[in-house]
């Protein structure tokens, strides 16, 4: 399927629901293309392979954050996230309007990506680290370590960090 040549690596920083797109959505849109696709998954990105997913959304930290609310964009301000609740809050918006514009949600882009072939690597430092089991991780999935993800980003095309 893959091309030799064409090829792809990213690294999987963040675990939350709005961070969680970004690299399925790059992937399974590269591997669609025939490009040989590697995430490597470390950190707080580990999250996006657990088995259960509870992936959250907060403003801290996004400035740029703007809801689509009452036919305009409004912005969510940091200090939203200092209000008990606020996150659980932030997180409704984000999944209703997901589903609300027929987004596909993370679990089927996840799926998506290992039906076409997306290599997926969870850093085993990292489970290791966090104490998790690969029981708690979805199926089909390699562990190995930063040496291993360097090997693959050293024959990459394109290498990106998200």
């Amino acid at each position: 399927m893959s091309q030799p040549g064409k090829s792809m690596s990213i690294i999987v920083t963040k675990g939350t629901l709005d961070w969680g797109y970004p690299p399925l959505i790059l992937a399974s849109t590269a591997a669609s293309m025939d490009l040989n696709v590697t995430l490597f998954f470390t950190f707080y990105g580990l999250a996006l392979l657990k088995k259960k997913l509870d992936l959250k959304v907060t403003t801290l930290g996004n400035e740029a954050m703007e809801m689509p609310m009452m036919g305009m964009h409004m912005a969510m301000p940091n200090l939203l996230a200092a209000l008990p609740g606020a996150p659980s809050l932030t997180t409704a918006m984000m999944k209703d309007l997901i589903k609300k514009k027929g987004v596909a949600s993370i679990e089927d882009l996840r799926d998506a990506c290992m039906d076409i072939g997306v290599r997926m690597i969870a850093c085993q430092m990292t489970m290791d680290l966090f104490e998790y089991k690969p029981s708690d991780m979805i199926d089909g999935i390699e562990y190995a370590g930063a040496a291993t993800y360097i090997e693959t980003a050293t024959q990459c095309d394109i290498n990106l960090f998200i």
